[in-house]
């Protein structure tokens, strides 16, 4: 009787392992299919032409989702929109905000404000977007429909690249001491700020013995929120070399996130968690490719080809 239970007891084991590994493929699998990346390319150097791409996960079904003259660059997607930035209705470079879906349909403007090129966020389950209008330090926090409904003033010269924490309570973002980097004492870090543009702390600490940024490269680039784990990751040319570093939310923690061997810039993580894309790119500069990796496994594979020079600043969207 005992042997016959325990042999029904490691059967049962053997059965629900099996379940939970497939189990965990499907969900992996699930994961796959449900995002693509949409991401920027220069297409025309001479005529100074950007347009907005997007891929599915596997590097396949690359297509152009804006096929627009000027300059179109994303830098969120919400769910299922992809919101970016365009000069098409207005001066070179002068930009508005726009939104379509991961195939281009149906695209329409969301806002009037001229925009500073600046990454975004969101709150409130993708209802209010923070953006940064051309000419201004502040943040403005919209509404899909274009509303302002806040101005948050962050107190400082320069400010960049926005992203929520703490549940869109709280703000990081990029910020100088001076209105650019043509002005000597910039000292780019990043700032966390609360919503109300209050209680504006340092995050990051450039190493002061590190001159491989120089004067236009980046200390404390755009900072990116992991969904799940809740830290802030950032690019930084330290000894040299472009690389993705961390921080805690309360500056407290601070780590090199990833080891590889490419420079990397630009990049945003799947909402939940299990992916990280990665603009990367050698020395010179000379090629960037759009990089997926496994935040798991921490197996990188390389999406683009060398069609374009330029394939920048990915985001992730959902497809369904």
């Amino acid at each position: 009787m005992s042997k016959i239970f325990f042999l029904a007891i490691n059967s049962l084991i053997l059965i629900t392992t099996a379940c939970n590994s497939k189990n965990q493929r499907a969900s992996k699998e699930k994961s796959i299919n449900d995002y693509a990346i949409i991401y920027n390319v220069l297409v025309s150097d001479s005529t100074d032409n950007y347009d907005v791409f997007k891929m599915n996960l596997d590097g396949s079904e690359k297509k152009n989702i804006t096929n627009l003259p000027g300059v179109e660059w994303s830098y969120i997607s919400i769910g299922k929109k992809v919101l970016f930035l365009s000069d098409k209705d207005t001066c070179r470079r002068c930009f508005l905000l726009y939104q379509t879906n991961y195939v281009g349909e149906n695209p329409k403007k969301v806002s009037d404000i001229l925009l500073a090129d600046s990454w975004m966020s969101s709150r409130k389950n993708g209802l209010e977007v923070i953006v940064t209008p051309k000419a201004d330090s502040a943040f403005y926090i919209i509404d899909l429909e274009g509303n302002i409904q806040s101005r948050v003033e962050t107190g400082l010269p320069y400010s960049r690249d926005p992203v929520f924490v703490n549940d869109g309570h709280q703000i990081v973002l990029r910020g100088g001491l001076t209105k650019s980097k043509l002005i000597p004492g910039f000292n780019e870090e990043l700032y966390i700020i609360d919503i109300d543009g209050t209680n504006r702390n340092q995050l990051t600490q450039y190493p002061k013995k590190d001159t491989t940024a120089g004067r236009f490269g980046y200390k404390a680039g755009t900072p990116k929120l992991h969904p799940t784990e809740n830290y802030i990751t950032y690019q930084s040319k330290q000894n040299g070399k472009y690389s993705l570093f961390a921080v805690s939310i309360d500056g407290k923690k601070h780590w090199k996130l990833t080891e590889n061997v490419q420079n990397e810039g630009w990049h945003d993580w799947s909402s939940d968690g299990k992916w990280l894309a990665i603009e990367l790119f050698d020395d010179s500069q000379t090629q960037f490719h759009i990089g997926l990796m496994n935040w798991d496994t921490k197996e990188l594979s390389i999406l683009t080809d060398t069609t374009y020079k330029y394939q920048q600043s990915p985001n992730f969207v959902l497809k369904n």
